[in-house]
């Protein structure tokens, strides 16, 4: 997967380098600079259903070279947030776009302090990202908060060494932001036996918004020998805050057999981002290479639960020291391991 994603970028960097027009350092070529950009390398139009001509000429009637550079930072901002892309921000000097709106309007289903305090009395232990501790169940947990931190091999043989004896396992990626997506694999290969097909990835191949290659199959293969691997059930924690890298991992791990998804769907981020720069010297990063489930489908919208998992925190619940999204899955795997079922 790793030299998969390095050739791909390195396919993508060199696709993107068609002529590109000069625009002069004023508001309205910086604004038409960032239009045209997104315009030929941006990979989710027809997905989002989005009429960037229409956009460019709404937004383009408001732009004149006297307007200030927050001024043009603000309409340039509500420009690109008509993407609904977590993936697509604009830098400048004083600000960095975001587009928030892919996880504020839900509910949050994530508080550490509760897991913290009232499953494991603070008897916990962190290794980097990594917060984990048996519950009183025999259930190993972990807690991983972003896929920026990675793990090496020896010290994830020590975290599944301390749940030998667990009877199943919980990772909970709520508000894991993503990172990098190699870090996904060198989670993902403990719990396959053989070597799985992860999904596809697709690259722009020219300006057109439907100018893409043939979806490339990408693979994950096992550990392998000298390493620890687990078999037995695992259950994945979600919230709209998963997102990016770790939205990517979800999408995997629920194409294993043994692996339940259990939260609210993921907030999507399946985009693999790109940067360039406005002639001001703004910075542009947005999504330009898209990541595909094992199915072929898109992933941006987000993972579902497992059917029959959908859970969302009980706020008055949440006041009396319980996670109700934790508490369903304890009780899940309770229920699969004494045979009655969902």
């Amino acid at each position: 997967m790793k030299n998969i994603i390095t050739a791909l970028l390195s396919i993508l960097l060199f696709t993107s380098c068609h002529d590109i027009p000069e625009y002069g350092n004023n508001a309205k070529g910086n604004f038409e600079a960032l239009w045209t950009i997104l315009d030929e390398h941006y990979c989710f139009f027809d997905e989002k259903g989005v009429d960037w001509d229409e956009i460019h000429d709404r937004y383009a009637q408001r732009v004149h070279n006297n307007m200030g550079s927050q001024s043009l930072f603000e309409l340039c901002s509500d420009m690109i947030n008509e993407l609904r892309d977590g993936h697509t921000n604009l830098s400048a000097p004083f600000a960095s776009s975001f587009y928030r709106k892919w996880w504020s309007d839900y509910p949050q289903n994530y508080d550490a302090r509760i897991i913290q305090q009232y499953y494991f009395n603070f008897n916990y232990r962190t290794l980097g990202a990594f917060d984990y501790g048996l519950l009183s169940e025999n259930i190993g947990y972990i807690h991983y908060s972003s896929f920026e931190s990675g793990i090496g091999a020896g010290n994830m043989d020590y975290i599944l060494a301390y749940f030998l004896r667990a009877e199943a396992l919980i990772i909970d990626v709520r508000d894991n932001g993503g990172g990098n997506l190699t870090n996904v694999e060198d989670i993902v290969n403990r719990f396959i036996d053989r070597r799985i097909l992860a999904g596809y990835i697709s690259h722009k191949t020219g300006p057109g918004h439907k100018d893409f290659s043939k979806p490339y199959a990408y693979h994950i293969d096992p550990i392998g020998d000298g390493h620890l691997s687990w078999g037995k059930p695992v259950v994945v924690l979600t919230n709209r805050s998963t997102f990016s890298a770790a939205n990517n991992f979800v999408s995997i791990m629920k194409s294993l057999p043994n692996v339940t998804i259990i939260g609210s769907t993921t907030g999507g981020g399946s985009g693999m981002p790109y940067s360039s720069e406005l002639p001001n010297g703004w910075g542009i990063r947005f999504s330009a290479c898209s990541i595909l489930d094992s199915d072929g489908n898109t992933t941006e919208f987000g993972i579902e639960p497992t059917e029959g998992c959908a859970v969302d925190m009980d706020p008055q619940a949440a006041l009396d020291g319980h996670d109700t999204i934790l508490d369903f899955a304890i009780s899940y795997i309770q229920r699969t391991a004494s045979g009655l079922g969902d």
